[in-house]
């Protein structure tokens, strides 16, 4: 007898994203159509919130008379699924890892967006996961890989996102009913309808729009790489409305930074204006000119290429450093409101009052000052035996006097170029970028070292303080000992990188140990006469 063929579907949610709803869906569904189903949960513990796979398994028609039922099985096994359906792009990582996903069998249909680990958000320096590896794995891993935005998609249409992943399934084709079945389930379900029949919609249609590019694509891999490099620098442009004129200095860089160039020159445009913008893509035409453009050379897992791009978003980064100015203009832009308004889940009638907690010290005064002005001020308070003074402020934005006193200060922007931060920040990040067009061309990994480095330094206050420590300790013990070499030996680029490591890992433990072993002098106090 021939027994009835069975579809499997495993599907990765974490905890409150309605998992258990969705695998509900699929069961009535399955049963409306005529068709034997059977779902399992296996409820587990991860990282963020608490994560459940939902094992459903179901034929594709309906058993005939003389058919056996089947036997279904009670856990996904590796190799022998036929769609696997990830609300975030780490669970999809996940679920690849534990051999689930092949591409003899499986359609992938997951989540672009993030939600990070705790791991992520403990890491001193930049701990996520590189979403591009993950993607770029997906659509290796999979037989037909369909991906997509489902926190947007979720937010945009105030649903949960076990819609939108109910949507994608349908689009995708992986479901052996119709659509109108799906939004019949849906309507039966009776809570929240119509925002869960909006988003099954909307992601209907672009996992149905992904399926159809996949499906006519067909270049050499090689071919594959170049137009995503284009296609995502064009893409990037568009999303960030930059003008035409930025797309003809950006196309002289090498293409492996023209998406990374196009998302720092818009934060620098944000950040302070046109010409810091055009001083940004300066600098990085300069580091270009400075190395090998040939195509081996660039190719995006060569260390040229990975220093490059490190250097482009380290550089952008640290160009438009946080300081009071920026952050009371963040802290009032209108949609910084709307997105308060939506955490609190707030109604158009509602009053929401935001109350901004600020302790700024004198060093945080000290540094918008005018240079001169604030080395006056910062060895004053040098002076007071290190006692710093710390005022505590509590600002409501969302009245008048709070939000012109905030906007007055953000107003300050153009003043910023004359400010002690300033000053001191693009002394040393010149000297940084000078070492990088000295040693890229000749060493790029330990380059592609030096371009992390600028993660040391963050904040304010102490961790400001301790960053340029940091920093200074291992310019002085790596960088440069390498730039009076004319090559930097592997032993020291090692070296360097677990230098740099150990330092994001445990800033304050290396700066400690850096300085055990120096003598200690002891001074006799003085005795009233």
């Amino acid at each position: 007898m021939d027994q009835p063929k069975v579809c499997s579907v495993l599907v990765a949610a974490l905890g409150g994203e309605g998992g258990g709803v969705l695998a509900d869906w699929l069961v009535g569904c399955a049963r409306q159509a005529g068709l034997a189903v059977q779902a399992t949960s296996v409820p587990g513990v991860a990282q963020r919130t608490g994560a459940t796979s939902y094992y459903i398994e179901f034929v594709v028609q309906p058993l005939a008379a003389h058919q056996p039922a089947p036997v279904f099985a009670l856990s996904p096994m590796p190799a022998q699924v036929d769609a696997v359906v990830a609300s975030e792009l780490l669970e999809a990582a996940r679920m690849m890892e534990r051999g689930f996903v092949t591409p003899q069998k499986t359609c992938l249909i997951a989540s672009t967006s993030r939600v990070y680990t705790t791991h992520e958000k403990m890491a001193m320096g930049d701990g996520r996961f590189d979403s591009q590896r993950m993607i770029d794995l997906a659509r290796s891993l999979a037989q037909r890989a369909v991906l997509l935005d489902m926190a947007t998609l979720t937010q945009t249409h105030r649903t949960v996102v076990s819609a939108i992943m109910f949507g994608a399934m349908a689009g995708a084709g992986v479901l052996p009913w119709s659509r109108a079945v799906c939004e019949d389930i849906i309507r039966a379900s009776g809570k929240g309808v119509a925002a869960s029949l909006a988003g099954f919609a909307a992601a209907f249609e672009q996992a149905l729009g992904v399926s159809r590019s996949t499906q006519a694509v067909s270049q050499s891999t090689e071919g594959v790489s170049q137009h995503s490099l284009h296609h995502d620098a064009q893409q990037a442009m568009a999303e960030l409305s930059l003008s035409p004129m930025w797309a003809q200095h950006i196309a002289q860089l090498p293409s492996c930074v023209h998406s990374l160039a196009a998302h720092g020159v818009a934060r620098c445009l944000d950040y302070q204006d046109q010409a810091y913008a055009q001083a940004y893509v300066q600098h990085l035409t300069t580091l270009a000119n400075a190395v090998d453009t040939s195509a081996s050379a660039l190719l995006p897992t060569s260390p040229t290429a990975q220093a490059l791009q490190m250097a482009a978003r380290h550089l952008a980064l640290w160009m438009c450093y946080e300081d009071v100015i920026r952050v009371a203009d963040l802290k009032t832009r209108p949609e910084r409101f709307a997105r308060v308004r939506a955490h609190a889940n707030a109604q158009a009638s509602d009053v929401v009052r935001v109350v901004e907690h600020f302790k700024p010290g004198l060093d945080e005064v000290a540094a918008v000052l005018p240079q001169a002005l604030g080395l006056r001020l910062q060895a004053w308070s040098q002076r007071r035996s290190g006692a710093a003074l710390h005022v505590s402020m509590h600002i409501r934005s969302t009245s008048i006097w709070g939000y012109l006193m905030l906007r007055a200060l953000a107003r300050l922007r153009p003043w910023r170029r004359t400010s002690l931060r300033y000053a001191q920040e693009h002394a040393t990040l010149n000297l940084w970028w000078q070492a990088m067009c000295q040693l890229l061309p000749s060493a790029p990994e330990f380059a592609e070292v030096l371009a992390e480095m600028p993660q040391v330094l963050k904040g304010y206050g102490d961790t400001q303080l301790r960053g340029r420590l940091n920093f200074d300790r291992l310019w002085q013990a790596h960088v440069l000992p390498a730039l009076s070499e004319q090559l930097p030996s592997a032993q020291s680029t090692a070296q360097f990188k677990q230098a740099l490591a150990d330092t994001l890992a445990d800033p304050e433990e290396k700066l400690n140990k850096s300085f055990q072993g120096k003598p200690v002098l002891w001074l006799k106090q003085n005795q009233p006469v």
